[in-house]
């Protein structure tokens, strides 16, 4: 039976396009449709087909929208799913707020969460409801949002990868390597990455080993990347016949996977999901900038010999419930969902008001310049880029001159120098408006 209600997912980058794609293409009882907001990051035609295939959503159901187009073509929602990097999300929740009347604000994350962040939270302030996909996520972050006092309604769902439990097994020969961005950051940690591929495939010649990318040449990300596997391979000299690079979907990849190798990439739960082991790299050590805690919970170290060895690993099973793989019955998000509407509908759904922060319309303006880079064409926009730049480079500036004169001379301050304290307050509310975490 039909739920009678529409729901609107707006998404940018590639991974919260996949994301979102997967969670409202499941909702098979409502009137769910994407839409592909023009941003800086934007994915591409192909990221775009790689991300919806096989979500449930039809070519109908996805276009692409400009922000002056995106309050008219959200009108009138029930919901709308709000999938993109924090600070964007703080962007279009002020405006699709503002809308009459207004819609159930749904937020989330799109993989593997842990460890639970302020600025993931406090970006998405004004949203009813985060979506989150295991029980720890869960209670990891309600404990940060009460600890912070940024009271927050979280909500479960399977991760859309995840669904189905877990299947029976690899069907193929292929050592996958999931690349992440951003993980690990430091180039020589990267070209050790690529060294052992190389070597990994040198040594089992009859087997493939695919290096699976999240964007073609020219295409963007969600995190921009630096050294990317492709140029660190090339550096290398000439490659094995049997080591390449795919930037199909991460779906086809584990087709023909023999095992998934990764540092930290939500790839490692679609994989154990669809049977197949898992390496996730230890040689950077464990840490809550490598997004590797839950995996090393899981047992899913390795190192290199590991991995030269194909010696895959299968997440131990206490772990599994409390991670990403709890019975479905347990899923809440969508009957949470349903009830906040029917709340805004009866007058009870009080809206949530944006985090308290300095600076007014202005600094409005200048968040949502630096989200949506070119594609905000207002008036608002052009003169917050136009004051933000020279003030944010007057506020770098003064910290490196804080910095340096701290460090010669222990305690002394900016007082007395230019521009002074008093002024610089008047400009921070501005220039902290472009964090480069997604979250």
């Amino acid at each position: 039976m039909s739920t009678g209600r529409r729901i609107v997912a707006v998404a940018d980058t590639d991974s919260y396009v996949k994301w979102a794609a997967a969670l409202i293409g499941g909702l098979t009882e409502w009137d769910a449709s994407l839409l592909v907001l023009e941003t800086p990051l934007v994915v591409s035609e192909a990221q775009l087909s790689a991300a919806v295939s096989g979500s449930g959503l039809a070519a109908t159901q996805v276009s692409r929208v400009t922000w002056d187009r995106l309050a008219a073509s959200v009108d009138g929602a029930d919901a709308v799913l709000l999938a993109a990097r924090g600070p964007l999300v703080r962007v279009l929740a002020r405006e699709i707020a503002a809308l009459s009347p207004r819609p159930v604000l749904v937020t989330g994350l799109p993989g593997i969460s842990i460890p639970a962040t302020r600025k993931a939270i406090s970006y998405r302030t004004q949203c009813d409801l985060f979506v989150l996909h295991s029980r720890r996520e869960c209670r990891d972050f309600d404990a940060l949002a009460r600890e912070r006092g940024m009271p927050q309604r979280f909500a479960l769902a399977t991760l859309p990868f995840a669904r189905g439990g877990i299947a029976s097994g690899p069907r193929g020969t292929d050592l996958v390597f999931a690349g992440q961005a951003k993980v690990p950051a430091e180039r020589a940690d990267r070209v050790r990455i690529a060294r052992l591929l190389r070597r990994a495939a040198e040594v089992d010649p009859t087997r493939r080993v695919v290096v699976k990318l999240r964007a073609g040449a020219g295409e963007q990300q969600t995190h921009a990347e630096r050294d990317a596997y492709p140029d660190l391979l090339a550096a290398l000299g000439p490659l094995p016949p049997n080591l390449s690079t795919s930037t199909a979907s991460m779906r086809e990849a584990l087709d023909t996977a023999e095992g998934l190798v990764t540092v930290s990439s939500t790839a490692a739960i679609e994989a154990v999901g669809r049977g197949i082991p898992v390496i996730a790299l230890d040689l950077f050590g464990v840490a809550p900038e490598l997004i590797n805690e839950v995996l090393a919970e899981a047992g899913l170290l390795g190192g290199e010999d590991d991995v030269v060895a194909r010696r895959f690993r299968i997440p131990d099973p206490a772990w599994l419930e409390d991670n990403y793989f709890h019975d479905a019955a347990a899923d809440d998000w969508d009957s949470r969902l349903i009830r906040l509407i029917e709340a805004r509908e009866a007058g009870l759904l009080v809206p949530r008001a944006p985090l308290a922060r300095r600076g007014g319309i202005l600094r409005d303006a200048w968040e949502r310049r630096t989200a949506l880079g070119s594609h905000d064409r207002s008036v608002s926009g052009g003169i917050a880029l136009a004051l933000g730049m020279p003030a944010r480079a007057a506020v770098r500036g003064a910290r490196r001159v804080q910095a340096v004169t701290r460090g010669s001379e222990g305690t002394r301050t900016l007082e007395g120098q230019w521009p002074p304290p008093s002024s610089l307050a008047t400009t921070r509310a501005m220039t902290t408006a472009t964090p480069s975490s997604p979250r």
